[in-house]
């Protein structure tokens, strides 16, 4: 007999969020591998395996492997790396002005 696994509503949201994250590595990947080699390039790239490891911890919750107090932190901690990457390497922005 087979043993079927009630779904809680909670455990729904995660997958859902989980597959949302997924749409977003995916449709972001293709967009990556077309960047210039160097800095933003390994920026996007490091942005994007963010997003996926907190896809996984949402999977993770899912599963009933993490609590979730534990998926929250994954989250901020997700969220703070996040802006690392982002502060890694400021634009440099260029002035026109006209001359004289």
């Amino acid at each position: 007999m087979a043993r079927v696994i009630r779904q809680t509503r909670s455990a729904r949201r995660a997958l859902d969020s989980a597959r949302v994250l997924d749409q977003v590595v995916e449709n972001q990947l293709p967009l990556v591998a077309r960047l210039p080699e160097g800095g933003s390039r390994v920026r996007a790239a490091d942005f994007l395996a963010e997003l996926v490891l907190l896809s996984q911890a949402y999977r993770h919750h899912a599963a009933g492997w993490i609590t979730r107090r534990e998926l929250e932190r994954k989250g901020l901690s997700t969220m703070q790396r996040l802006s690392v990457i982002r502060r890694r390497s400021p634009l440099t922005y260029t002035q026109f002005t006209e001359r004289d």
